[in-house]
């Protein structure tokens, strides 16, 4: 059970995260993930990071809540459900994330 807590924390931490990095604040990441990023494209580099950053933390918060779920419920469909959820959302979160870098830094480092 005490897992399940940690995976929602963690889930609402990145989503944190992603909400401070999609009001432009991207100091939060490593310097080499930003250092080509000019000032005037910072905002539409912290929006995209910051989306993907609060799609991977729905996907573990979702996949948490559901194991959750499963445990009091019983119906293990609920976990194959969280596992696909949290796979599509690293998935899609990353996929943006990636984007963004290539798009904005001109590659990952």
């Amino acid at each position: 059970m005490f897992g399940y807590v940690i995976s929602i924390s963690v889930g609402l931490l990145f989503i944190a995260i992603g909400i401070v990095n999609t009001k432009g604040h991207i100091s939060m990441l490593h310097s080499y993930h930003t250092h080509r990023v000019t000032e005037e494209n910072r905002i539409p580099f912290g929006k995209k990071i910051g989306s993907g950053m609060m799609i991977i933390g729905s996907g573990i918060l979702v996949s948490g809540i559901l194991s959750v779920l499963m445990l009091r419920t019983d119906i293990r469909i609920l976990m194959s459900i969280g596992n696909i959820v949290l796979a599509s959302g690293f998935a899609v979160g990353l996929g943006i994330i990636f984007y963004a870098l290539f798009k904005y830094n001109k590659g990952i480092f």
